[in-house]
């Protein structure tokens, strides 16, 4: 059942189709990926997989976060399904931007969860540090990227390493599509918007 819309990841029949699918063409490279990580650090509930229904190793833009939450801890992905507000919100968002799907692909700077399981700390500089170490080797696996949008202040501290690294990747920020960002200020839901369509324009 691939059902494409807010929250989705909320039921069990979706999250055991979307778990069918990480042997997919077009994902099974990044699972891999997951995989490894998993075993190189001792860490499996915390490191999320992708999520199928994004363009996987053939996406063209990569959007670039700060940590997993716990939704995505629960449901084992990082992906716009999730049972959260900003995951609706950057659904929404990619939607009304006519930013397709299957051109992007998500995930996160640290790429396991850094809370307590009831609360969620900021990455520090050590978690950042081992994180760019993944996204080195993780990036490799993207033959056809072009663009990379940093979604949140966090996300940014990535951009030295990423102009040294992959200079020929576009840099994008981008605000971070929570609810405590686009209720602050309605003109903040409106930038979002504008640098996804911005975004879409250049595919």
């Amino acid at each position: 059942m691939q059902l494409d819309v807010p929250k989705s990841l909320a039921l069990a029949q979706v999250k055991a189709d979307r778990i069918a699918n990480l042997a997919e063409t077009h994902i099974a490279p990044l699972t891999r990926f997951v995989e490894l990580v998993r075993q190189e650090t001792g860490l499996v509930k915390e490191i999320p997989f992708f999520d199928p229904l994004d363009g996987g190793v053939s996406a063209k833009i990569f959007f670039l976060l700060e940590a997993p939450g716990p939704k995505a801890v629960a449901s084992g992905f990082i992906s716009r399904n999730n049972p959260d507000e900003t995951a609706k919100n950057f659904f929404i968002l990619n939607q009304l931007a006519n930013l397709p799907r299957k051109k992007t692909v998500s995930w996160n700077l640290v790429p396991w969860y850094i809370g307590t399981g009831k609360k969620i700390r900021s990455a520090n500089q050590s978690d950042i540090e081992s994180g760019l170490k993944y996204l080195a080797r993780l990036l490799q696996l993207f033959p056809h990227l072009v663009t990379m949008v940093l979604v949140g202040r966090k996300a940014e501290r990535a951009e030295p390493f990423l102009r040294k690294n992959f200079s020929y990747l576009r840099l994008v920020y981008m605000l971070h599509p929570s609810p405590l960002v686009i209720n602050t200020n309605p003109r903040n839901r409106e930038q979002i918007l504008a640098t996804l369509k911005s975004i879409a324009k250049e595919l």
